[in-house]
């Protein structure tokens, strides 16, 4: 099903964006004369009922009536060349099929994390809910984990001018219990798994197998709730918010949401010291500004210190929680500017070095 969509004419360097994930798809058109952050026209999809992203496009491009020849889409999943193939949607993404089907000048594709990784140095104090303020190092590498559908993870690092970001795929990796009383939840899960991973306990998609552990070993649950949840079409969001005290009340979901905060606080730390995130730690996804309650209640914070001898290290660590929704889409719109304009730059100066060729010699 798609959102309304809202447009301002415009003809001055228009690009088309999207953000694409699991659940979501989110599509906008931005100007170079506007600006990254004013969507001249958007639409919101729900992607299992699309077997494309094409599908999606050609929908929006049919409605908006823009004059559109360059677009930046970023995808949950890693991305090779301009194709992707999505973690948790059977799409695959490729650019330059995409340009040729549209008929546009320029696709390019880029990984989820790296447009929100994009994003950060534009980020402002009215984008974030500081966790810990700490003491950031001038040019020091900063470190994003988005849990959403999925888990995603980046990374910046200083490149003399600015910075550069780089995807990684380390919601993958091997699930590690941060407390004794987690192990358990480890050894459940792998009795179900052949590989039991951050993100099938750091996700959407991981948090009902918080629920169900917690239910299998011996939390109490009500059949009420029980079925509320059986009948729900996402089991996700009814945990959270019960496990907030914000629908109803439920031992199973108030024990489910503080696992998430303890293993989300346990890889975010993980992921610092990994790349020495001394510029800071930014939580994204849709899942941290929804339990930001939970986040800032000192239990986050406490397991993301819990590293020994390096406690006092990452305690100097800003960690921050990105509470823009459209980080995605302001990290995809510049990624796209950035782009636009080297090409500009670098076409200026071959037909400077042209004209320069052709003047007479002597």
């Amino acid at each position: 099903m798609a959102s309304k969509i809202k447009t301002v004419r415009t003809d001055s360097g228009l690009v088309l964006i999207g953000d694409i994930g699991g659940t979501k798809t989110d599509l906008a058109v931005v100007s170079l004369a506007e600006g990254v952050r004013t969507h001249l026209a958007r639409r919101r999809y729900h992607s299992a009922d699309y077997s494309d992203l094409e599908t999606i496009v050609r929908d929006f491009l049919g409605v908006i009536g823009l004059p559109i020849h360059h677009a930046c889409f970023d995808v949950a999943g890693p991305v090779i060349e301009g194709r992707a193939r999505l973690t948790n949607l059977p799409w695959a993404v490729d650019a330059s099929a995409l340009r040729v089907a549209l008929a546009l000048q320029v696709v390019w594709v880029l990984n989820d994390l790296s447009a929100i990784a994009h994003a950060v140095p534009l980020l402002k104090d009215t984008d974030l809910a500081t966790l810990n303020p700490g003491v950031p190092a001038p040019h020091g590498a900063m470190a994003v984990i988005a849990p959403g559908t999925g888990l995603g993870e980046a990374f910046l690092v200083f490149n003399g001018s600015g910075y550069s970001d780089y995807p990684s795929e380390g919601g993958h990796a091997d699930f590690a219990p941060p407390t004794p009383a987690l192990t358990n939840l480890l050894r459940y899960l792998q009795a179900r798994f052949d590989h039991v991973s951050y993100e099938i306990v750091c996700s959407g998609i991981g948090i009902p197998h918080l629920y169900e552990f917690f239910r299998d070993t011996g939390v109490p649950e009500s059949e009420d709730f029980a079925s509320e949840l059986a009948a729900s079409e996402d089991p996700t969001h009814l945990i959270l918010d019960s496990g907030l005290g914000h629908a109803t009340a439920s031992a199973l979901c108030e024990a489910s949401l503080d696992a998430f905060v303890t293993i989300l606080g346990a890889e975010a730390s993980n992921l610092a010291l990994k790349v020495f995130a001394a510029g800071g730690v930014f939580l994204a996804g849709g899942i941290p500004r929804h339990i930001l309650p939970a986040l800032t209640d000192g239990r986050f914070m406490a397991t993301f210190r819990r590293k020994g001898r390096f406690s006092g290290l990452l305690d100097t660590i800003p960690v921050h929680v990105v509470t823009n929704a459209d980080v995605a889409l302001l990290g995809t719109a510049r990624f796209a500017f950035d782009a636009l304009l080297a090409r500009d730059a670098a076409g200026k100066r071959g037909a400077a070095l042209q004209r320069s060729r052709r003047r007479p010699q002597g």
